[in-house]
Order: structure tokens, then sequence, then C-alpha cells
């Protein structure tokens, strides 16, 4: 008989790999832990955004990061938690390898009890040479809104 699994990281893999845009992609939890979260996208011939390179579309790193960073929240809150995107700023340095899946990597680095604030950066061969960083605030949802009596 095996042991049961930790709850937070029975919450990545559900989050990770049950989700619809997840599972679509192919996203596979490659760690989680307090307040970070990492993803894996496998390179798919139907992930890639040209033909010619066999280049991982940028749409796909872009959801990769937002999910990822989605990822490191519920990491802090330490359950699955319902967010909304209010900014996302992404950086794209270069493309990925030909052929290469991509590697995110987020940490919720601060929490009010409106916004998270998180940092991320995506890689194929080193996470030394990112393709792209990413830098981003999110909605708490089920926070009490702004100006709302308490």
């Amino acid at each position: 008989m095996s042991a049961p699994e930790h709850p937070l990281r029975e919450m990545a893999v559900h989050m990770v790999e049950t989700v619809p845009q997840a599972a679509a992609l192919g996203f596979k939890l490659v760690s989680v832990g307090e307040s970070r979260g990492s993803i894996l996208v496998p390179w798919r011939a139907e992930l890639v955004g040209d033909p010619a390179t066999g280049v991982i579309a940028s749409g796909v790193v872009t959801s990769l990061l937002d999910h990822c960073c989605g990822l490191a929240i519920s990491s802090a809150k330490n359950e699955r938690f319902p967010t909304a995107t209010l900014d996302l700023r992404i950086d794209y340095m270069r493309p990925a390898a030909p052929r290469a899946g991509v590697t995110a990597l987020a940490h919720c680095y601060k929490m009010t009890r409106s916004i998270a604030f998180v940092r991320a950066h995506a890689w194929d061969e080193d996470p030394d040479d990112p393709i792209a960083t990413a830098q981003a605030a999110f909605i708490l949802n089920g926070a009490p809104a702004p100006g709302a009596a308490r």
C-alpha cells in the first residue's frame, strides 16, 4: 500500500494536469513548495508556432507562465484559490530551442488581502539562459472589493 500523497502536491497535480487548458497543452508538474511552483510543457508538434523552426509558440509560453504563477499563489495559500490575472508583463529574450520543451518556475513573493505578486521565468535547456521572464499581479477572488465595508 502506497503512502497518501501530500495535500499540497495533490492540489498541484490536479491544478497542473487536470484543468482543461493545462491538460490540453500537456502541462506536467515539476515541483511545488512553499510559495513556489514549477511546470513543464513538453514539446509537441501541435504546439509549434512556426513549422519551419519547430519552436513552441510564444502563446504557449505565456499560458505556461500565467499558470505557473497561479500554482505559486495556490502553494502560498496551501489551497486551490481562485485568482484573476490583473497584470502580466512578459519579457521575451529569445525563442525556445527547436523541438525543445519549456519549463517555468514561479515564486509568489508578496501577498496582501486582495492581491498576490509573483515573478517567474521560463527556459528550455538552462535555467540561467531564460526564454522569458514575467512579473505579475493577481486579484485574489473572494477578497473584499476595494472600498467595501469590512
